[in-house]
C-alpha cells in the first residue's frame, strides 16, 4: 500500500494528550503502523549510567499510531485526508482531499 504519511510531512495530532498539536514526521515505522513526530508525545525515560553515557531522566518522543495523525493541508494547515492521482507527467502524487492541493512537489 502506498504511504499516505512520509518522513518530513507536517501533521496534526487528532487524539491523545497532544491533540491539536502540529509537528514534522521524523521517522515512519511501517511494520508497527506508527510515526515519530518532533516535539509531540514526549515521554521521560529513566536511564542507567553506562560507560559512554551519563544516567538520568531523558526526554524523547514516543511513536504515535498513524490513525491518530492527519496530514496538515498545505493551504490551510487544517487536518486533511490524503488521496492519490497522476499529474501531467504521469507520476503518482499525493493530493489533499480538503483543498485538492498537490502535496508532493
Amino acid at each position: 500500500m502506498a504511504a499516505k504519511i512520509k518522513k518530513g510531512d507536517k501533521v496534526v495530532i487528532l487524539a491523545g494528550r497532544d491533540k491539536g498539536k502540529t509537528g514534522e514526521v521524523t521517522k515512519v515505522l511501517p511494520s508497527d503502523n506508527k510515526v515519530l513526530v518532533a516535539g509531540v508525545n514526549v515521554v521521560k525515560r529513566h536511564t542507567r549510567p553506562t560507560q559512554t553515557e551519563q544516567g538520568g531522566i531523558k526526554e524523547k518522543e514516543a511513536p504515535i499510531h498513524v490513525s491518530n495523525v492527519a496530514l496538515a493541508d498545505p493551504k490551510t494547515g487544517e487536518p486533511t485526508r490524503v488521496g492519490f492521482t497522476t499529474n501531467e507527467a504521469g507520476e503518482k502524487v499525493r493530493v489533499a482531499k480538503a483543498s485538492g492541493e498537490v502535496i508532493d512537489v
